[in-house]
């Protein structure tokens, strides 16, 4: 009962919610960081350079993500 409650909670924040969009930024700023520190743990890149490399790894862990999940589709 418990994990209905908490659904049903989080639809009801979900629709108070004006800008979504700004909501998520803290956890999108904080997911692409990680692939900043992958690309560039020294920090040594210029910011633009690194962000564009970090965005080319967020890329590349989608796709990983996506080719996992189709391999057990097709395996189920």
């Amino acid at each position: 009962m418990a994990g209905i409650d908490k659904r049903i909670a989080v639809l009801v924040s979900w629709s108070k919610t004006g800008d979504r969009k700004q909501r998520t930024k803290p956890g999108r700023d904080a997911f692409l960081a990680r692939f900043e520190r992958e690309v560039d743990p020294e920090g040594v890149l210029p910011v633009e350079e690194r962000r564009r490399r970090a965005e080319l790894a967020k890329r590349a862990y989608m796709l990983r993500l996506a080719k996992r999940s189709a391999q057990v589709r097709k395996k189920g």
